[in-house]
């Protein structure tokens, strides 16, 4: 009884401890890690860091440590000491980096406290318009008819692009095959060129070829219709019951970081994609903001994890 008592009475003093911890926080700049080079994560983590800035009275210092798809950055933030001054932004890869990726003892899952979403989006099925298609239905119809190869671009491996092209691929039966590619304008101007016959790209970088007849749009990948393209049906719209996939982007902090500073981070984070400022930037890039608990927040990674692990393995992608 007494060795209860004596953990009741630690674990007591261990939450006062957390509870005094977080209503002194912050009380010096806090260093944001993006985790990728130049892109829609670096546009959306600065946004919001300006917010937090603002909003919790301390300079959010926002520095890129990109490499390993996000695995260099994330495993930096998840070594730092657990106090609520390093935090990462990251996306899908959070989920899927461990399908893809030798990371050796880094576990996004176990190793990142998650903090709240801030944004997620959808992409755009794109063909080349000489492609006698206009919907969905008519491309399955079309690639099934085909003797030769026929091939989709993504901007990097096992990006939501990537996953969304294989996912197409097996809820249709159908066989694209992937070219890689160096970022999206590059797979772009292959598709406008008629290299390759589709591909799944950001909505907004695709609306303006599709403005100009360059390219066609078939379908969205969300759940909802995009507001840069309402007139475009979503992939469930269109028959494929159950498709959906979004990009979408979070905090983290390293694991054990104390329950009362993930809580107030999450609430100063909802605050910040809730200024109009952010909304507004954030509509442009085509994305909705979204804002979580970390519970919630944990939740979501695993449920990805589960969903996109078997697209994984069955597209035959390997760690590398």
């Amino acid at each position: 009884m007494r060795l209860i008592t004596n953990g009741i009475f630690a674990l007591a003093c261990l939450a006062i401890a957390s509870s005094i911890c977080a209503q002194g926080y912050p009380n010096k700049p806090i260093r944001m890690i993006i985790p990728a080079g130049p892109g829609t994560l670096d546009i959306v983590t600065r946004a919001v860091s300006q917010k937090l800035s603002e909003s919790m009275g301390q300079p959010v210092v926002v520095e890129g440590r990109p490499g390993a798809t996000t695995a260099i950055g994330e495993e930096v933030v998840a070594r730092s000491a657990p106090d609520g001054y390093t935090l990462v932004t990251s996306g899908l890869p959070l989920a899927t980096g461990k399908f893809l990726a030798n990371l050796g003892s880094y576990d996004p899952q176990r190793d990142l406290d998650p903090v709240s979403l801030m944004a997620t989006a959808g992409n755009v099925l794109v063909v080349n318009p000489s492609l006698p298609v206009k919907t969905v239905r008519e491309l399955v119809d079309y690639a099934k008819t085909q003797t030769q190869n026929l091939f989709y671009g993504t901007p990097s491996r096992g990006a939501t692009g990537h996953l969304a092209a294989e996912m197409f691929n097996q809820m249709t039966g159908t066989r694209f095959q992937q070219v890689p590619y160096k970022g999206s304008a590059l797979s772009l101007q292959d598709l406008i060129a008629g290299q390759i016959q589709m591909t799944f790209d950001n909505i907004p970088t695709a609306a303006a070829f599709v403005r100009s007849g360059k390219l066609r749009a078939l379908a969205v990948t969300s759940a909802r219709r995009s507001p840069l393209m309402p007139d475009v049906p979503t992939m469930m719209e269109a028959g494929l019951a159950g498709y959906q996939i979004n990009a979408w982007f979070g905090i983290l902090a390293p694991a054990k970081t104390p329950v009362d500073i993930l809580n107030k981070l999450s609430v100063e984070t909802a605050k910040a994609i809730a200024n109009a400022d952010v909304k507004e930037r954030f509509a442009n890039l085509g994305f909705e903001p979204i804002s979580s608990t970390p519970e919630e927040f944990r939740r979501f990674i695993a449920a990805e994890a589960a969903k996109f692990g078997p697209v994984i393995r069955a597209a035959g992608m390997k760690p590398e």
